[in-house]
């Protein structure tokens, strides 16, 4: 059905703005039903000022009051619901004058989340990407940059604590119990950038001295009763300053850095300068209620949004196409700094599978559906639906293939030269792609199609060898299919890790640059045929066609020297195997058995190993999806390893334990994640026989991860003894909201377990408990989230039960919070992908939600795309 859609922007039409500003100060008196925000701009010609051109600020939700420019009263303005244009400048514009605005907020009825809102009793601010313009009227866009000096107003016995961007100046004791802290930010940024925090709130602290001998205050703020989750935090952030310093000589540049966390939150968290807003789930961890992935995930998200304060904040975006510049950057920079965390080489082989495991599971969809874009659109409706992961984890791949082309040496050469470039300023991914070219005298034009084209390239492999010349010959050719707005692709270029693997072991990995539609490549003095290690270390986010014999991949599977394509190996085949309907062979399981019992491997990455591909990747590998069979195919291959390997699970289970107290390192958390999987797989095996042990665990338990992975088991494999671990679960971590979600995500994303109710029954009993709350994130996530996006099994049924209940969520979520409605809409962006009766069922749903006519521009531009209108 054809539907009237939102304006849409292009990158190609970008202008600079008319106006921009100096020096911005804001007065903002805070009260939940009506904030007063008093703003003074020195507005600035812009660049491409044109004479006689209004003066045109955003503005959503606001009450105007006043207007005044250069002290006088203005009644030269067109007022709409979201703009405010003035007309009638002095001089036209042509000299700086000063723009005063008073408006009025209500932060208690804003369920969006974006803007200043009320969270728990306390006020909090998200104004990326377009949040800003529901505080105050502004030139709400990431290439105006400001300085900003702010003046906050409260209740003092309501909110004792009032913070906001750069170094507090002063703080003062006002009449009826108010008070006030003015706070300044010494460097220029966009308003998205802005950030406020005032409430009941405190931190715990810590100083350190930078690299050049100067004293930091770093602080964490949190509610009082969750001051003892915080020390993780604070240590990550600690290890990431000075990371950052050793990598890339990059120093912290304010007197302090601060970490707000807020339970309510649309995302994971945002690195507003110098005082980075926090979803609680990337900020309060405890071994009793936090498990290790809670822990790596903050080390990591701290590390990310400390990184922008660089890459995003002191150089930002031109505009928000250039989206990746930052986030896919900064992401990449997260990586190998958790990477480093890990400790040892085959730690970051760990941490570079499970980045490469999201990718395939999340982004290679996303590349492949009506959604697909550039990790720089050239177009967009809707600026909050383009957070996507093609732009942050695609994004980062092409950051790390600057380092694979370049080394890691002269990648940093690369980033000193785009800081000395353009620190300060607002710039775009061709910047960043010239400074690498430019400090390494490189021609990297071909490289620009990575940011223009949307798609995972296929490479083929062909190869041929010659006994009597002892020479090896390789051909590599590439495509990529079309994808919306872009039916025929240029070649990218693709840097592709090799190796030829053979009895002697004497030949070296090196790096093939595919830049052609097709290349070849002969290698001399070979004595014998060779196994081709190809895309190690997964060098270049594409798809391989590739039809390697099942005895080259188990000898890649036994024997690779790179960890990434020994686990990739097996991978492929696991998968071939599930797709065929068939179940591991006794070579396979053999060549299992020996990895579980190889003591020179780590635990984390034995365990990575044997986990299974995810059901969402088979079906990227299908031509038609039947969801029932592959759900169906993968269990009958997990049970079968689980049983052909019970005494090696029985033995690791033992072997695996850390007896000796939780601790957070990653020898510690691979030993548990081992022990884990080994329990789910004997209870995969025979589920009354283990389920005792599983119970056991669950009791007696020192830490969560431990208790949270046996009740996981009771659950996933229907022993009776669930329910009664449920509830206990529940009571003993009622109070802890980010324990009960887990508990909801637990429910939500049970796969179908013989003789029991449809997971959809339990998602509904849940919806209506007490503790559901339709207006938080993070609930709304652990249940409705949990069961349309990460439960393929029991979410695609035959009977389009699951998709009703996907349109009934959708419609409901739409109203309270468009952008978290927009992402769960996106469940059934892949409908064309599915069998009938799904496909079917899919579409007609699709097509109830089209049909809403209040619809958010935010979903309706995903259902919209989704459907091909």
């Amino acid at each position: 059905m054809k539907t009237d859609l939102p304006q849409s922007f292009r990158r190609l039409e970008y202008r600079s703005p008319n106006y921009t500003f100096g020096q911005v100060e804001l007065d903002i008196a805070l009260d939940p039903a009506r904030t007063i925000v008093k703003s003074r701009l020195e507005v600035l010609p812009g660049k491409s000022h044109e004479p006689s051109a209004p003066l045109i600020l955003q503005g959503q939700e606001l009450e105007f009051v006043s207007l005044r420019i250069n002290g006088e009263a203005h009644r030269h303005f067109e007022l709409t619901p979201e703009t405010l244009s003035i007309h009638s400048l002095p001089n036209d514009g042509k000299d700086p004058f000063v723009v005063e605005i008073i408006c009025i907020c209500v932060p208690e009825k804003n369920t969006s989340l974006m803007g200043l809102y009320v969270s728990n009793g306390n006020f909090f601010t998200q104004c990326e990407a377009e949040g800003f313009r529901k505080i105050t009227y502004f030139l709400d866009r990431p290439d105006v940059m400001a300085k900003f000096r702010v003046t906050l107003r409260a209740r003092e016995a309501e909110y004792p604590v009032l913070l906001a961007n750069g170094n507090l100046l002063t703080t003062e004791k006002l009449p009826n119990g108010w008070h006030s802290a003015i706070w300044e930010d010494p460097f220029p940024k966009p308003s998205y950038l802005f950030a406020l925090v005032a409430g009941k709130l405190e931190c715990i602290e810590e100083t350190i001295t930078t690299s050049s001998g100067a004293r930091k205050l770093l602080q964490i703020w949190v509610e009082p009763h969750d001051l003892k989750k915080t020390r993780h935090a604070m240590d990550s952030l600690i290890a990431s300053i000075h990371w950052d310093e050793k990598r890339y000589g990059l120093e912290l540049d304010l007197e302090r850095f601060m970490i707000v966390a807020v339970s309510d939150f649309n995302m994971g968290a945002m690195e507003n300068k110098g005082l980075n807003i926090f979803n609680t789930k990337y900020v309060l961890a405890q071994p009793e209620t936090a498990t290790d992935v809670d822990f790596a995930n903050i080390e990591s998200v701290v590390a990310h949004e400390y990184f922008h304060n660089w890459t995003g904040n002191r150089v930002t975006c031109q505009d928000w196409f250039q989206l990746s510049l930052k986030e896919g950057l900064t992401v990449f920079r997260d990586q190998e700094f958790s990477a480093d965390q890990m400790g040892s080489e085959s730690g970051r082989a760990v941490k570079r599978i499970e980045d490469v495991r999201t990718l395939r599971q999340l982004q290679f969809p996303e590349d492949a559906g009506p959604m697909a874009h550039p990790i720089r659109p050239d177009e967009y409706q809707e600026i909050n639906n383009f957070y996507t992961v093609t732009v942050y984890e695609k994004g980062a791949e092409v950051v790390r293939m600057y380092q694979t082309l370049l080394g890691v040496n002269g990648f940093r050469k690369g980033m000193d030269l785009y800081f000395k470039r353009h620190d300060g300023q607002a710039v775009t991914c061709d910047n960043f792609l010239a400074a690498m070219a430019d400090a390494n005298e490189r021609d990297f034009s071909q490289f620009k199609n990575w940011y223009s084209q949307a798609g995972t390239p296929r490479v083929k492999v062909e190869e041929r060898y010659d006994a009597a010349q002892k020479q090896y010959h390789l051909t590599l050719s590439q495509s990529c299919a079309t994808s919306p707005g872009q039916p025929e692709k240029k070649p990218f270029h693709i840097p592709l890790k090799v190796r030829l693997l053979t009895t002697a072991n004497d030949h070296v990995e090196q790096l093939l640059e595919l830049k052609e539609t097709k290349q070849s490549w002969t290698f001399d003095n070979i004595n014998e045929l060779p196994v081709l290690s190809i895309n190690r270390h997964f060098s270049a986010p594409i798809n391989l066609d590739f039809a390697q014999s099942e005895v080259d991949l188990l000898r890649l599977f036994s024997n690779d020297d790179d960890a990434f394509n020994r686990w990739e190996s097996g991978q492929k085949l696991a998968m071939q195997m599930i797709l065929e309907n068939r179940l591991p062979d006794v070579q396979l399981i053999n060549a299992y058995r020996n990895l579980l019992m190889d003591p020179k491997l780590d635990s984390a990455f034995k365990e990575l190993a044997l986990t299974l591909p995810a059901e969402t990747y088979l079906y990227e590998q299908c031509a038609c999806v039947d969801p029932e069979q592959i759900y169906s195919s993968r269990r009958a291959f997990r049970r079968a390893l689980a049983s052909g390997l019970r005494l090696e699970w029985a033995a690791l289970y033992q072997q695996m334990q850390t007896p000796d107290g939780f601790k957070s390192d990653a020898i510690s958390a691979g030993k548990r994640a081992l022990k884990n999987l080994a329990l789910s797989m004997l209870l995969e095996a025979d589920a009354p026989i283990w389920s005792a042990m599983a119970v056991n665990q669950y009791q007696n338990a020192d830490n969560m991860t431990d208790r949270y992975a046996a009740l996981a088991g009771l659950v996933i494999h229907g022993v009776k003894a669930a329910k009664e671990c449920l509830d206990d679960f529940y009571q003993r971590f009622a109070d802890d909201p980010l324990v009960v979600d887990k508990w909801f995500a637990l429910q939500s994303s049970r796969p179908p377990v013989d003789g029991a109710e449809p997971t959809l029954t339990d998602v509904y009993r849940l919806r209506e408990h007490e503790a559901f709350k339709m207006n938080n994130p993070n609930r709304v996530r652990s249940v409705i989230h949990a069961f349309c996006m990460a439960n393929p099994a029991s979410f695609h049924q035959a009977d389009g039960s699951g998709y009703a209940f996907w349109a009934e969520a959708v419609l409901a979520l739409d109203p309270i919070n468009p952008q978290v409605a927009a992402r769960l809409a996106r469940a059934l962006d892949r409908w064309r992908l599915f069998s009938q009766p799904y496909q079917g069922k899919m579409h007609a749903y699709l097509e109830e939600v089209a049909a809403c006519k209040t619809l958010s521009a935010d979903v309706r531009e995903v259902v919209s795309k989704a459907l091909g209108n």
